[in-house]
């Protein structure tokens, strides 16, 4: 197994094992909801290291233009002061997951502020919470769980 790399970021070990071994699926939606059940709109797994370059692509969107501040992502690298939760470094992120329809405005990411070796997952339903814009996680949950194909709503 090759480590992969997204944005310049290592992906962890155990998602990249996920992914060699097309086991890195959508649990279903029961599943996401007991893991997450702050997070209310409908997830899509970002398959593998090529679309989540793609996906990520977003990040650097919201951070590069002033008028999508309120997605709370910026750059650490011009930031005045670090950028700590809720706010996301669009430097030091990749998107894992993204919602199903378009418009929710909500994502996981891995946030490797903390760890760049073992980074923790964060999410933000934009429009469900607008003022946390909760930026949370653990670095483990999402690699924890059932990865066989369930139910998506």
């Amino acid at each position: 197994m090759a480590p992969s790399t997204v944005r310049g970021l290592a992906l962890p070990a155990q998602l990249t094992s996920l992914i060699d071994r097309d086991l890195w699926r959508h649990p279903g939606d029961a599943v996401l909801t007991e893991a997450i059940p702050w997070f209310e709109d409908p997830l899509a797994f970002v398959k593998n290291s090529e679309q989540m370059t793609f996906a990520s692509r977003s990040l650097d969107m919201f951070a590069d233009d002033p008028h999508s501040a309120f997605f709370s992502v910026g750059r650490g690298s011009r930031a005045v002061a670090p950028l700590e939760l809720p706010w996301l470094d669009a430097d030091q992120a990749v998107l894992i997951a993204i919602t199903r329809n378009p418009g929710d405005d909500g994502a996981l990411a891995l946030d490797y502020r903390t760890d760049p070796s073992n980074p923790r997952i964060v999410g933000s339903d934009f429009w469900t919470n607008p003022p946390s814009v909760s930026m949370e996680g653990r670095s483990t949950c999402l690699f924890c769980l059932r990865h066989e194909p369930g139910p998506v709503d």
